[in-house]
């Protein structure tokens, strides 16, 4: 008799968030100041709400933050290439109501960038003694898979892009089928819904889908649709939108679907930077959705607020981390509840 697994949803209760902080040798080095003043922003508005296990990268920096950061923020020394904890971080999953860190490969987004000391921050997590005894670690270092290319909605249900997963870079030996069985397998997943369509300029993880479209609920998807004709986007994301209008709930329903707006284009040193409302982060009672200093910031934000009508709504400037073209879900994985033990900043 198999056992029950699941992959929780991103609104299911937390312990923490798990997150890096920026260094002299990552690819913040040129506007440390800058991307730093918004990482504390972010740190301190999480703790608010729950813990931050932070990675820094040596005993000076250990200190200072010590004095910057709430007693719920712990620090850990761990070397790290750069800063996207959603995709080197470990993929909890359940297995008869017990946690399990799943371990997969991080290749820098289908071999672009290093990532061969973040490729190592899972195990080392464990060997620190960061968690409790409760979870158990368990490789998948042969399988490439990144936390932002998927989004669960805690019921057997997933959702992810064709572009990234059957990217030849990341598993390229493996048929659609092939790792669409893999994923249900060591997900505990009954449906994969595949988006086809959809990127953002300037967007280097292949579409990842936690910046086009995301499950609020089970029965709900927000995601970002394009108004402007002339705009390049405007034909890949409206395929995404009819693709998202003819996926069925696995009762048969369709989707509520809640369309985000295209944010202001943000051109730097001639490139467009891929600005989305689609990377926020759901945490214990908040949502934290990412802004641009556009007018259409509002607008997201009151459109999640009807969604997340049980959380506050908290928009936090990530012009900064779209520099190097991620975001605030980029930089952030929430753990499950039940796994971090009794720390200490002292």
């Amino acid at each position: 008799m198999n056992s029950k697994i699941v992959f929780p949803a991103e609104w299911a209760t937390q312990s923490a968030v798990l997150m890096a902080w920026p260094h002299h040798n990552s690819d913040w080095a040129y506007m440390l100041d800058e991307v730093r003043a918004c990482f504390s922003n972010i740190i301190k508005t999480i703790a608010q709400y729950e813990d931050v296990i932070l990675l820094v990268s040596d005993i000076s920096t250990e200190l200072e933050l010590r004095q910057l950061f709430p007693k719920n923020v712990h620090l850990y020394i761990i070397p790290t290439n750069d800063t996207w904890a959603r995709d080197f971080g470990p993929i909890f999953i359940e297995q008869d109501g017990k946690p399990f860190a799943l371990d997969f490969k991080f290749n820098g987004w289908g071999l672009k960038y290093p990532a061969d000391k973040d490729n190592l921050i899972t195990k080392k997590l464990f060997d620190l003694g960061v968690f409790n005894s409760k979870p158990a670690y368990i490789s998948r270092l042969s399988f490439v898979l990144e936390g932002g290319a998927i989004d669960s909605d805690g019921q057997g249900t997933l959702l992810t892009t064709s572009e990234c997963q059957l990217s030849p870079n990341r598993n390229g030996g493996h048929s659609k089928i092939q790792i669409e069985n893999y994923l249900k397998e060591n997900l505990g997943l009954e449906r994969i819904l595949w988006l086809d369509h959809g990127y953002l300029a300037g967007d280097d993880t292949d579409s990842h889908v936690d910046t086009l479209a995301r499950f609020c609920s089970n029965d709900t998807i927000a995601y970002v649709k394009c108004c402007d004709k002339d705009d390049e986007h405007f034909e890949a994301l409206q395929r995404m939108e009819e693709q998202l209008k003819n996926m069925r709930r696995a009762e048969g329903s369709p989707y509520k679907l809640v369309p985000l707006p295209m944010p202001d284009k943000v051109i730097v040193d001639n490139q467009r930077l891929p600005a989305t409302y689609a990377n926020f982060l759901i945490i214990n009672g908040a949502v934290l959705v990412p802004t641009y200093n556009s007018p259409k910031d509002e607008i997201a934000l009151a459109r999640l607020a009807e969604v997340f009508n049980d959380r506050e709504i908290i928009g936090i400037d990530c012009n900064a981390l779209i520099k190097q073209h991620g975001s605030l879900h980029c930089v952030t994985m929430q753990l499950p509840k039940g796994l971090t033990r009794e720390l200490s900043n002292s």
